[in-house]
C-alpha cells in the first residue's frame, strides 16, 4: 500500500471510529469485551507503525506555495472560560504555560520565555478525522526543549495537555479539552508548541496563544489553547482514563498517520 493510500485508509478508519462515538447509546460499543478488543487492536496498530517507520521519521513538509488560503478552524474557536477571556483581552501578556507533575523543575513560561527556547518552523498538512485536510506553516518552541528545561523524573511516561476550551457545559473538568502523548512523540522533532501560524501570531480560532502540533497524528491530537503540561506515569487516573477528551468518548488514543 502506498504512503498516500495508507494515510487515506487511516483517515477513513478514524472517521469510522468517530461514527461509533456518535452512536453513544449503541450497546455494542459500550460492551467491555468489545472495548478491550479495540484497545488491543490499537496497541497493535501503534507497535506496527513504529516498527515500520523509524522513530525520527518526519511527516511530509511542503512549500509556501502549498499553504491553504483558507485553513479551516475546527472545534472551539473562541473559548468563553473567564480566565481565558481575561488573558485574551490583555493580549496574552499575562499568559503562563505551567509545566508540572513528574518534573524536577516546575515551570511557568510566558510567551517571551517560549520564544526564547529552541524553535522550529514547518509547513505541514493537518488531517482531520472528519475527512478534510489543510496545509499551514507553524512556528513554535520544541516540546522537547520545554520538557528538558523542566527535567522529567524517572517515572514520567506521558505528558498531558490541559486546555482552556470546554466542549461540554459541565460544572467540573470533564467537559474541558485535554490530550496526551507518550515520550516518543513528545520528543519528536516536529512536535512543537506553536505560537505562530503562517508567519503571524497564532489566531484565537486556531488555538492562541499556544497549541500543540504533533504532525504524525490526526487533528484531534493537536490540542488548542494549551494552559498546562503535566508529566505523569499513567493516564488512568485522569478524567475518563483514556488520555484525551475524544478518547474518553471512544476515539483511539494513538491517531498515527
Amino acid at each position: 500500500m502506498s504512503r498516500i493510500d495508507r494515510r487515506s485508509w487511516l483517515k477513513g478508519a478514524a472517521a469510522a471510529a468517530g461514527g461509533l462515538v456518535a452512536a453513544a447509546c449503541d450497546r455494542l460499543t459500550l460492551n467491555p469485551t468489545v472495548q478491550q478488543t479495540l484497545a488491543r487492536a490499537e496497541g497493535l496498530t501503534r507497535r506496527t507503525q513504529r516498527a515500520l517507520f523509524p522513530r525520527m521519521a518526519l511527516a511530509p513538509e511542503f512549500s509556501p506555495e502549498d499553504i491553504s488560503p483558507d485553513f479551516r478552524a475546527n472545534g472551539t474557536i473562541n473559548p468563553q472560560d473567564p480566565a481565558y477571556v481575561a488573558l485574551r483581552e490583555a493580549g496574552f501578556s499575562d499568559y503562563r504555560l505551567v509545566v508540572d507533575g513528574l518534573v524536577e523543575r516546575p515551570l511557568a513560561l510566558s510567551l517571551a520565555d517560549l520564544r526564547a527556547l529552541p524553535a522550529r518552523s514547518q509547513i505541514t498538512r493537518h488531517d482531520c478525522v472528519e475527512g478534510w485536510s489543510s496545509i499551514g506553516k507553524w512556528t513554535g518552541a520544541r516540546l522537547s526543549a520545554v520538557l528538558e528545561a523542566a527535567g522529567l523524573k524517572e517515572g514520567a511516561r506521558f505528558v498531558v495537555f490541559h486546555c482552556a476550551d470546554k466542549l461540554e457545559p459541565t460544572v467540573d473538568e470533564r467537559g474541558r479539552y485535554y490530550e496526551s502523548l507518550d515520550l516518543e512523540d513528545a520528543f519528536h522533532e516536529q512536535t512543537i508548541l506553536a505560537y505562530e501560524m503562517n508567519d503571524a501570531p497564532l489566531p484565537v480560532a486556531h488555538g492562541a496563544p499556544v497549541r500543540l502540533r504533533v504532525e504524525r497524528q490526526l487533528g484531534y491530537k493537536h490540542a488548542k489553547y494549551v494552559m498546562r503540561i503535566e508529566a505523569v506515569e499513567s493516564l488512568t487516573p485522569i478524567r475518563g482514563g483514556k488520555g484525551g477528551f475524544w478518547e474518553d468518548r471512544g476515539y483511539e488514543w494513538y491517531a498515527g498517520i
